[in-house]
């Protein structure tokens, strides 16, 4: 049955009826113990960085590094590769089809990656917030996290055969 709901909180019927129900609502709100939930653990976080000028990228990287030995987060492989990626364009300068009238444009990227260990959900969530507000222009940042998670139940150990001898196939302690 189609219900409209007042401004003063009445509802009204939509079905063709113009009588009115007030409906007062109990405000008390049943507080319920909530299980704590655990926090999440993250075996590795790898940052990424992108940046068109070395020297900005390599002054943020100590930044992060720096903030991450400050929140006591244990420092893995930091690296760079040696060149930059080029990214070459080549356009026609004339306006009429002339071939040997060109210019070329070069985009030159420098990547860097950092390795960060063993962190909690909240240690992560506030170093990553605090690493992203400070980014500088001309720096993009990638982060990848590796959690760790149990075992799905569906995955049993394996139990010991009773014999114990390790010439009993599979199909014998079926």
């Amino acid at each position: 049955m189609p219900v409209w709901l007042g401004a003063n909180g009445s509802r009204r019927l939509l079905n063709g009826s113009t009588s009115t129900a007030n409906i007062r609502h109990s405000s008390s709100v049943i507080s319920q113990e909530k299980e704590p939930v655990p926090d999440k653990l993250y075996s590795r976080i790898c940052c990424e960085l992108r940046a068109n000028d070395p020297e900005v990228m390599n002054s943020y990287s100590k930044f992060a590094t720096a903030a991450a030995q400050h929140l006591n987060i244990e420092i893995g492989e930091c690296y760079a590769q040696k060149k930059a990626h080029h990214e070459r364009y080549t356009l026609l300068r004339s306006v009429h089809v002339v071939k040997r009238c060109r210019v070329q444009y070069e985009v030159r990227t420098y990547f860097r990656w950092m390795n960060f260990h063993k962190l909690t959900g909240s240690t992560a969530d506030t170093f990553l917030e605090y690493i992203q507000r400070n980014l500088p222009e001309g720096v993009a940042l990638k982060v990848t996290k590796y959690e760790l998670q149990k075992l799905p139940s569906h995955f049993v150990p394996p139990t010991l055969l009773e014999s114990g001898s390790p010439e009993t196939s599979v199909e014998d302690a079926k």
